[in-house]
């Protein structure tokens, strides 16, 4: 079976997600672009540790950094980021047992009845 296409690209910006400290990271710059002394002292991280939690983000596409004099501000790199995390905090924090009967309804749900 061949691999749908964006799938292992959709797994490695899922591993980066994966990270607790990088999306505390990425909700703070949604709300307002910041600098890594910003960063640091919002999340109370080191601000060795956020610049390189940063760097990973970057590399992957998920924040952009724009340079100010000697200040770089971080962004996010676009709205897709913000929803992302945004509907896995919808997910995870409904109740469970409200679970809806989306499968049907999915566009991409590739749901066949076999006929005889």
């Amino acid at each position: 079976m061949d691999a749908e296409p964006g799938l292992a690209e959709a797994a490695q910006l899922f591993k980066v997600l994966g990270n607790e400290s990088r999306l505390g990271l990425l909700r703070l710059i949604s709300r307002e672009p910041r600098a890594v002394s910003a960063l640091s002292e919002a999340s109370g991280m080191s601000q060795p540790l956020v610049s390189q939690h940063l760097r990973t983000l970057r590399q992957a596409g998920l924040a952009t950094d724009v340079r100010h004099g000697k200040t770089v501000v971080y962004h996010l790199a676009d709205l897709h980021v913000d929803h992302v995390i945004a509907d896995a905090l919808a997910h995870v924090l409904e109740p469970r047992g409200s679970e809806h009967p989306h499968e049907s309804h999915h566009p991409t749900s590739h749901h066949t009845e076999e006929t005889s």
